[in-house]
């Protein structure tokens, strides 16, 4: 209390834990999810449509569409020797015209990928390699595929796509470039597909990092208009000069192309909308594909006149990124309550548009948007993000450009429908700030309230200053930013760096610097430095310059790799239709995956992993070895090599040293010495190379599967249990209550440095602990706790332990169970075991 104090918190908005056993009760999702499972159908009034949509295809064997694929690399093949953002172009283009048109019953928006009830979209040019091996040994009759593949479309990959690629995937591109001893560090040297789990690139199954488009852009204007300014000046172009004629003009031509694409691909739905109205029986829906037609006609070739036709707009736009190129997981949409809503301003006051309506458009994107499933077909790619993970970040709130809050009508009718219509899209995010009011926060924490694990917060009073004003964004630009990813932000027309971040798992410094430079899961092979016999260290000091000293090297290795990535992405990947839509873009003539551009904010991340895991045990060495001598470094050693086994009495005193997440000093300085060390060796190799090296603490899930490769660690975690995840406490470490764990991510911060991005805080409350009005009441003051404290992410699940061990159990009755899982929130029963046992593993805060 005293330290909030400090801060300027009042104490009455300040939470402890209570003492008292809370009343068992469910949340609101629990109750729809048991009903559901009882057989009963609740919450459905209203909503025919969208949820006959779901029903149909809620749960469905995702089915692997292989056209994108086949046509890209047709057109590809007949490029060779232009300009790489041309032949993209030219190869989106053969896409647009070829690609099979489908529109679903019920739908009021349209545009598919692929085709099925859920499908994944294959991209050649990033894992042919690896896809190939899958593909050899794949029996497209077996039941335990996690999707469908036609036998006619492994053949078509096999015989046509993968010989095309061979030798040309990234991943062994980048691997010919990288240095036998950091090669060593970052893959089995007996399959370069497998990753060692210490220092990881994710480049190689990516093309690129998390981006948000300036959707508006086109919503606004139309491609039309965009396509006669890009031809006036192709024009103007002086073809005696190498770099108008080599560069400006193929770059001119990649955006004209891509116009045609959109317009083309739009228009052929119009025709499907009409051959299928012809033949329509019921009336109600001939005309509402008539409807569609029309839309489809003119969007999005000419601005929107309505909020239906916005949002067909936006969809077309973000659907033909996603053919475009694999962005992360998915496209982010941006700060849509903002640029949606003057269409749906204008529709109300003309008496055209009812609020139940603009839901049913927005949500009939929603039901589109779960329609995409991501492959992965590498082990390390399944590793980063389980149970179909998805980050089409939904920004809402936050403040517009005179830094006035910029919450409206719109704002609130995303927040009941995320409420009121049961499903796992679209990620909705919310921007949080000082003045954010009272009605908007009490909105969101009645949304955070009802269990599905959204809204995540993103705070403007960190994000602003520290990542946007500290690098000399314009402060009415810098308001502009939106949640993008799991836990990062993006600037639209700012932001131009789009390279993919390196992994670096913190523990595998600690296990180096135990074992003399070797690791639990690489045996004896020392991948590490040589800092000598631990049981040698006189002094805390002795050990903590030991792990420095590992992690130096590890971070190494990190940045040679990330040179490579930057250097190499350019000649791999190009990004026509973003980069159409980015101002800095079209004005250097540059397309968005240049080493380069003009103006833009180079702003690259660098993933940290197992912050807590890390934290909590070098703080139990310094107390239990060096401080209270209880142990020797040697009966450490020895506990961790044999994983306890009849070492429990040691392992018990590794549990109940000072843990992080508890507002504790003693730990929570030695996560800020953690943060520090990285902070400043990333502003090093930033300033080194010409950019802004931001590192983040957001494992998606790869804290799983870096934990399964890590042995026993000195907080008494056994081995292959997950690390810690995000700047979280580790599993049930975090016993002061839901505040303390605020205080500790406080205290580990350095404030004097600002190249510090996005730290993922995961906080998981019984639903009994913000029950009722009360609880609502406490749930805003956690907020606005949280937001004085400048801490720049939390997300919540509000879901009792019980629940989540039962639908493990008996996941048939459970499958419309949603958690919050890292960043995104997923299917409980859609996800690995290992993601399942670390969810219910979180500390479920009894009371707020």
């Amino acid at each position: 209390f005293v330290r909030a104090g400090i801060l300027g918190v009042p104490k009455e908005r300040m939470m402890v834990m209570s003492l008292e056993p809370a009343v068992c009760c469910n949340s609101p999702h629990e109750e729809i999810v048991e009903a559901t499972a009882a057989g009963k159908n609740v919450g459905r009034e209203g909503r025919e449509r969208v949820y006959k949509i779901l029903d149909r295809i809620s749960h469905a064997k995702p089915q692997v569409d292989v056209q994108r694929a086949v046509y890209f690399t047709r057109s590809m093949k007949e490029t060779e020797g232009e300009l790489l953002a041309l032949r993209w172009a030219k190869a989106e283009k053969c896409i647009a015209e070829n690609i099979e048109i489908t529109i679903e019953d019920d739908q009021l928006i349209v545009g598919s990928g692929g085709v099925g009830d859920r499908y994944g979209i294959v991209y050649p040019e990033l894992d042919a390699n690896i896809f190939a091996e899958s593909l050899k040994h794949f029996d497209p009759n077996s039941e335990k595929n996690p999707f469908n593949l036609k036998q006619s479309d492994v053949e078509a990959l096999m015989d046509e796509v993968v010989p095309y690629w061979a030798s040309k995937s990234f991943q062994e591109d980048l691997i010919k470039h990288t240095p036998k001893e950091t090669l060593r560090v970052l893959y089995n040297p007996d399959d370069l597909l497998e990753s060692r789990f210490i220092v990881d690139e994710t480049q190689s199954y990516r093309s690129t990092n998390n981006w948000c488009p300036d959707y508006k852009k086109i919503i606004d204007r139309g491609l039309k208009v965009m396509k006669e300014e890009f031809q006036a000046r192709l024009d103007s172009l002086d073809m005696t000069n190498m770099i108008d004629l080599m560069e400006k003009k193929p770059f001119l031509e990649a955006m004209i192309i891509v116009c045609d694409a959109m317009t083309i691909w739009a228009k052929r739905h119009a025709v499907k909308a009409r051959e299928m109205a012809a033949v329509e029986k019921d009336s109600k829906r001939k005309q509402e594909l008539l409807d569609i037609a029309e839309r489809c006609d003119w969007v999005p070739e000419n601005p929107a006149r309505s909020f239906p036709e916005a949002v067909q707009s936006q969809w077309f736009v973000q659907m033909f990124t996603r053919l475009e190129q694999y962005t992360g997981s998915v496209i982010s949409n941006g700060r849509m309550d903002q640029y949606f809503y003057p269409y749906f301003k204008a529709d109300k006051e003309a008496g055209r548009l009812t609020d139940e309506q603009a839901m049913e458009y927005l949500e009939c994107m929603w039901l589109q948007m779960s329609r995409t499933r991501c492959f992965m077909l590498s082990s390390k790619g399944n590793t980063f993000q389980d149970g179909y993970a998805h980050w089409e970040a939904v920004t809402i709130g936050g403040q517009d450009q005179d830094g006035r809050d910029a919450t409206n009508e719109l704002t609130y009718l995303f927040l009941r429908s995320k409420r009121e219509f049961t499903l796992n899209f679209p990620d909705l995010s919310a921007r949080i700030h000082a003045n954010s009011p009272e009605r908007y926060l009490r909105e969101v924490a009645l949304t955070i309230k009802e269990g599905s694990g959204y809204p995540k917060l993103f705070n403007d009073e960190e994000i602003i200053p520290t990542y946007y004003l500290s690098h000399g964004v314009p402060i009415k630009k810098a308001y502009e930013y939106c949640g993008s990813g799991c836990a990062e932000a993006r600037l639209p027309n700012v932001e131009t760096y789009s390279c993919c971040q390196m992994h670096i798992n913190l523990v595998a410094p600690l296990e180096m610097a135990l074992y003399n430079g070797k690791t639990y899961h690489n045996g004896d092979e020392v991948l590490g430095v040589l800092t000598g016999d631990p049981c040698d260290f006189k002094t805390f000091d002795d050990f903590w310059n030991a792990y420095v000293k590992q992690f130096d090297q590890i971070m190494h290795h990190a940045y040679v790799t990330q040179y490579n990535i930057i250097k190499l992405h350019p000649q791999h990947f190009a990004a026509p239709t973003i980069s159409l839509m980015h101002d800095l873009c079209v004005a250097s003539c540059k397309d968005l995956h240049s080493e380069k551009i003009p103006g833009g904010l180079d702003n690259g991340y660098l993933a940290m992993i197992g912050f807590a895991t890390a934290a909590d045990s070098i703080a139990a060495i310094k107390k239990l070895v060096y401080d209270d001598k209880v142990l020797t470094m040697k009966e450490v050693i020895d506990a961790l090599k044999c994983n306890f086994e009849g070492k429990e009495v040691i392992r018990q005193m590794m549990v109940n040293a000072p843990k992080y997440g508890n507002n504790d000093l003693y730990v929570d300085n030695i996560a800020k010495d953690i943060e520090r060390l990285y902070l400043l060796y990333a502003q090093k190799m930033g300033d080194a190379m010409d950019m802004i090296v931001n590192p983040t603490v957001v494992p998606v899930t790869a804290h799983v599967g870096y934990g399964s490769k890590t042995g026993a660690t000195p907080n008494g975690r056994v081995a292959k249990f997950p690390l810690s995840d995000g700047t979280s406490a580790s599993h049930g470490s975090d016993v002061n209550g839901p505040t303390a764990v605020l205080l500790s991510n406080y205290n580990a911060k350095n404030n004097d440095l600002t190249n510090r991005a996005a730290r993922l805080l995961n906080i998981k409350f019984t639903p009994s602990a913000v029950a009722g009005e009360e609880g609502t009441d406490k749930l805003v003051s956690f907020i606005r706790t949280w937001c004085a404290l400048k801490l720049w992410f939390v997300q919540f699940n509000v879901v009792n332990k019980e629940t989540l061990i039962k639908a493990q159990k008996e996941p048939e009755k459970y499958k419309g169970l949603i958690v919050r899982v890292a960043g995104y929130s997923a299917y409980f029963t859609d996800l690995s075991k290992g993601v399942q046992d670390d969810v219910i593993g979180r500390t479920g805060h009894e009371a707020v």
